[in-house]
C-alpha cells in the first residue's frame, strides 16, 4: 500500500456521451483525491480506435468544466507523467510488453484468425468458455525471431498460470479469489500495435503513480488479470474501489442504448448541474446520516469511499426531480429568472407579459426548468378547452354557478382602475362576500376562464394580474360565451 500522496484518475474513452455512471466514477475519483488534498488526473483512453467518436473529447472537457471536477493534470494542462492521451503513448506499451516477454510473463502469438475461430468453435461445441491454448508459448526463440523477421502479424499475450489461485482485495467487495484455470492469456498488444484497454490501464496507472483506482464493479472479474500484471512487473498494486452498478430498476442497468438520460440530456431537460452531481454522489454512497443536500465542497470534506455500498443503486427520477426542486428554491429570484428566461421565450411571444411576475409565480413551484413552457403557454394564447374544466367537486362548481360567477365578475373587472394583485384580491373577495358564496365558486371559474387549464402555477388573482386588464376581460367574455352555449 502506498503511503505517499493520493493520486486518482478519471480515464474515459471518447465514445460520445457522458453517462451517469461515467460521471459518478469521475466524481468519486475526484472526491477521493481532494478529500486527502491529493491529485486528480484526466487521461483519455482512445486505444480502441474503432469506437472513437469525433468531438467526444470536447464533451469530456466541457462536462468536467461545467461540473467543477477540475483536474490537476491532463492532456490540456500537461503534468509530470504525460502524455495523458493513450494513443500518444503507443511506444511505451510496446516497450513494457517486451519486458514481460523477456521475463517469460508474456509471449508473441502468431495464430491466424482461422486457427482461433476453430478453437472457439470447438469450445462452443464442448460448451466450455473459450480459452487460448498457449500454442505459441511453446515456440522456440529462433522460431519467434524468424516469424518476426518475416513480418508475420502477431499479438502479445499475457502468460497466466493454469494452476493455483489469484487473490485480490477490493475496498468495497472485500477479498476475492479466482482459480487461475479461469484466467485467459489475454492479449496485451493487438495486431495493429495498439495496447488492449486492460494492459494500457495497468501500465499507465503505474507510470502515473495512481494510488486508488475507481471503476465500475463490472471490472471486478478482470482484476486478477491486472494484479498478475502488477506482480509480473514487480509493481505496487493500487487500492481498488469498485462501485456498484447504477440500475434503472431491479433488472435493467441504466444505459444510453435504452434511452436513459446522459448528463447532457439531463441538463437539456432543465436539471441544474449541482443537483445532478449531488444526486449522483448518493447513487451507491451515503454519508451515514440523514443529510441529502451537499455542495461539492461539502462532499469533498465528508466523502469516505469506504462507505460505498455493494448493492446496486437504483436511479430514481422522482428523487432527482425532488432534489432539483430543492436546488431551484435555493436560487435567488434573480438567478431563477435568468435561468428561466430561455424557457419563457419558448412559450411566451406576447411582449405585454411581465416575465419577472411569472418568475415570482414559478420560482417555488418549479422542479425542472424544462417543464416551464407547458405550464405557462396559456399566458401567450388561450388554449382550446372543454367546459368540463369548470366542474370541480371540491370547489363545488358546476356549469350554472360558474356562469353566474363569471357574469358577476365581468363588470367588476371593467371598473377596476388600479390593476394589481391586492386590488384584484380585495375586490373579488368583497364580491364573493356580497354573493354569499364560497371562495372556490368564484375563483375556480375565473382561473379556468383565464387559463383554459386544469393546473396552473398560480391562482385567479396572480393570473389576472399577469394577463392584464384587457386580456383578462377578453378571456372572461370567451368563458361566458362558452358556458352560455353549453
Amino acid at each position: 500500500m502506498c503511503n505517499h500522496k493520493i493520486r486518482t484518475r478519471y480515464a474515459p474513452s471518447p465514445t460520445g456521451y457522458m453517462h451517469v455512471g461515467n460521471l459518478r466514477t469521475a466524481l468519486y475519483a475526484y472526491l477521493i483525491a481532494k478529500h486527502e488534498n491529493g491529485t486528480f488526473i484526466l487521461r483519455i483512453e482512445d486505444t480502441d480506435q474503432e469506437r472513437y467518436v469525433e468531438g467526444a473529447v470536447d464533451v469530456i472537457y466541457n462536462t468536467m468544466k461545467i461540473t467543477g471536477l477540475i483536474h490537476d493534470e491532463g492532456p490540456d494542462k500537461g503534468g509530470p507523467v504525460g502524455p495523458y492521451v493513450q494513443s500518444e503513448r503507443k511506444p511505451i506499451y510496446m516497450e513494457y510488453a517486451k519486458k514481460l516477454v523477456d521475463k517469460g510473463e508474456a509471449y508473441y502469438c502468431f495464430c491466424s484468425k482461422e486457427r482461433l475461430d476453430m478453437l472457439k468453435a470447438n469450445a462452443e461445441a464442448l460448451k466450455r468458455p473459450f480459452k487460448y491454448d498457449k500454442h505459441c508459448m511453446h515456440l522456440s526463440k529462433e522460431e519467434v525471431e524468424e516469424k518476426l523477421a518475416a513480418g508475420v502479424p502477431y499479438v502479445i499475450r499475457q502468460n497466466n498460470p493454469t494452476e493455483g489461485t489469484t487473490t485480490f482485495d477490493d475496498v468495497i467487495y472485500g477479498t476475492i479469489s479466482v482459480d487461475n484455470s479461469e484466467l485467459e492469456d489475454m492479449i496485451l498488444i493487438k495486431s495493429d500495435g495498439y495496447p488492449t484497454y486492460n494492459f494500457a490501464n495497468v501500465v499507465d496507472d503505474h507510470l502515473m503513480g495512481i494510488t486508488h483506482v475507481v471503476r465500475g464493479s463490472e471490472y471486478l472479474s478482470s482484476s486478477p488479470k491486472y494484479n498478475r500484471l502488477y506482480e509480473a512487473f514487480g509493481w505496487d498494486i493500487p487500492v481498488y474501489v469498485h462501485c456498484p452498478p447504477i440500475m434503472k430498476d431491479a433488472q435493467h442497468k441504466l444505459s444510453k442504448r435504452n434511452g436513459d438520460a446522459s448528463f447532457e440530456d439531463l441538463i437539456a431537460k432543465g436539471y441544474l448541474k449541482d443537483a445532478v452531481m449531488n444526486y449522483i454522489a448518493l447513487l451507491g454512497w451515503n454519508p451515514g446520516n440523514t443529510q441529502e443536500i451537499f455542495s461539492l465542497e461539502e462532499l469533498v470534506n465528508i466523502f469516505d469511499y469506504r462507505q460505498i455500498n455493494k448493492a446496486p443503486a437504483i436511479f430514481d427520477p422522482i428523487k432527482l426531480k425532488w432534489m432539483n426542486g430543492e436546488y431551484i428554491r435555493k436560487l435567488t429570484l434573480e438567478e431563477f429568472h435568468e435561468m428561466a428566461l430561455p424557457y419563457y421565450k419558448e412559450a411566451i411571444k406576447n411582449s405585454n407579459i411581465d416575465l419577472m411576475k411569472v418568475s415570482k409565480l414559478l420560482h417555488t413551484r418549479t422542479e425542472v426548468l424544462g417543464e416551464i413552457p407547458e405550464q405557462i403557454d396559456f399566458f401567450d394564447v388561450l388554449p382550446e378547452y372543454s367546459n368540463d374544466l369548470y366542474i370541480h367537486k371540491k370547489m363545488k362548481t358546476n356549469l350554472e354557478n360558474s356562469l353566474e360567477s363569471l357574469e358577476k365578475v365581468l363588470p367588476l373587472f371593467e371598473t377596476i382602475e388600479n390593476w394589481d394583485f391586492n386590488t384584484l384580491h380585495d375586490s373579488i373577495l368583497k364580491l364573493v362576500e356580497e354573493m354569499g358564496i364560497k371562495n372556490g365558486v368564484m375563483l375556480w371559474p375565473i382561473r379556468t376562464a383565464l387559463s383554459g387549464k386544469a393546473f396552473t402555477p398560480g391562482g385567479a388573482f396572480e393570473l389576472a394580474e399577469i394577463l392584464g386588464k384587457e386580456e383578462s376581460i377578453r378571456r372572461i367574455k370567451i368563458g361566458i360565451d362558452k358556458l352560455k352555449n353549453a
